[in-house]
């Protein structure tokens, strides 16, 4: 949405591809928290000589959500509409709540790995970016904001890719480590500046690519983190980073009571191979 028009970027069972802002249900969905419910766009004085409600598509009933970024721009939002009068129910509202959150999580990974992409072409050396330790290929300490975390990804995406690791499997690092340093700076530090994030990269004698992120919280019961994908745990945002880092890498251990997490990945065994097969050939 912008100033003047709406775009249905994905649509189901709706032909329009634009309309008028000033006509539109979603530019009143974005204003408020929460779904925006119009349960029969006739017997509603805001939207019953609205030209969608008396002509094409003839809008009954609208519910929207709105799709805001973390820094709580609204974007737009993910709607449902029908030619007849309803409410929706409990379980009907809450899916569509999970749903928004899905999309709200699709464009801020999609809005990451452009910055990502925009930093890394402004990276001359690695050595400028990041500190080197004895023990550390790379070893980094940011303030507990979200905006520094580009920092620390940029700089172990560079590293991987020295490395020659496919880009699949950096991608997967690099979603693990962002879901990582989120919850140190959420949880562990409470979106306090003041305080510190620290994340160590190394490989281990085996090859494998070891991180650690360390924050100065209290710590968590990893064992009381519910699944996501289990019974209503689906219609809430608690347990996902964890859920997504164990998903992405191959170990993962939360120690010192849950303020340390130690992730570990192995590159790809038949991706090295050819990769080395492909060097000897040429």
């Amino acid at each position: 949405m912008d100033e003047d028009r709406q775009w249905f970027k994905s649509r189901i069972g709706v032909e329009v591809q634009e309309t008028s802002r000033s006509v539109c249900f979603c530019a009143h969905a974005i204003h408020q928290q929460g779904i925006f419910r119009v349960a029969d766009a006739l017997n509603d004085a805001r939207f019953r000589d609205n030209p969608l409600v008396q002509g094409d598509p003839h809008i009954r009933f609208y519910a929207g959500a709105p799709i805001t970024t973390q820094d709580g721009y609204a974007l737009g939002t993910l709607c449902v509409i029908d030619y007849v009068p309803r409410k929706l129910t409990d379980d009907q509202n809450n899916a569509l709540m999970a749903l928004q959150r899905q999309v709200a999580a699709q464009l801020e990974l999609r809005r990451n790995l452009e910055e990502l992409r925009v930093a890394l072409e402004g990276i001359e050396t690695l050595s400028a970016l990041i500190p080197y330790c004895s023990t550390c290929e790379l070893n980094i300490v940011i303030p507990a904001d979200t905006g520094a975390m580009q920092k620390v990804t940029a700089g172990v995406n560079e590293l991987l890719a020295g490395k020659q690791w496919p880009k699949k499997e950096i991608v997967e690092v690099e979603l693990a480590l962002q879901e990582a340093l989120v919850n140190a700076i959420r949880h562990g530090c409470n979106n306090d500046p003041e305080k510190q994030v620290q994340c160590c990269v190394t490989f281990d004698a085996a090859g494998e690519l070891v991180i650690v992120v360390r924050d100065p919280g209290p710590g968590f019961d990893v064992a009381a983190v519910p699944n996501p994908l289990e019974g209503d745990n689906l219609f809430k945002g608690s347990g996902r980073g964890v859920f997504l880092i164990n998903q992405l890498m191959d170990t993962v251990e939360f120690t010192e009571k849950g303020h340390r997490v130690l992730m570990r990945k192995q590159r790809d065994a038949m991706v090295e191979s050819d990769a080395d097969a492909s060097r000897n050939s040429s």
